[in-house]
């Protein structure tokens, strides 16, 4: 998974999120961290109109930061079809398996059965 500071977590807040291929996916709500190894796993990213907005998330490997926007390894049309949650709810332990199956990516809960992904 990507290695991005966590320092700097909180300034990309709100930043635009872009596909492979520059088009605006959506904005950045949160990041979220992969419990077992504290490094950045998957980005929260608000989609939608105002009053039907939601979040859906898009892996961070591969990804890279510029000076405006965070640029994801994934077209728009995967990233928003991933699956989503309300803009004020959370990825519950359950949710997180279709998240990773998503994007094809391996999921397997922590060596003592704690989730994978916890946000920031």
């Amino acid at each position: 998974m990507a290695d991005f500071p966590a320092e700097n977590i909180r300034d990309w807040r709100d930043y635009d999120v872009v596909d492979s291929g520059g088009d605006r996916i959506g904005s950045l709500e949160s990041v979220y961290f992969d419990t077992a190894t504290d490094s950045a796993s998957f980005a929260a990213i608000q989609i939608g109109i105002p009053g039907r907005r939601r979040l859906v998330f898009a892996p961070l490997v591969g990804a890279v930061v510029a000076p405006k926007y965070l640029k994801v390894q994934f077209d728009k049309k995967t990233v928003r079809d991933a699956p989503g949650i309300d803009t004020d709810g959370e990825l519950t332990t359950e949710q997180e398996p279709a998240v990773f199956e998503h994007y094809g990516l391996p999921y397997a809960l922590g060596a003592n059965g704690e989730r994978r992904l916890g946000r920031r």
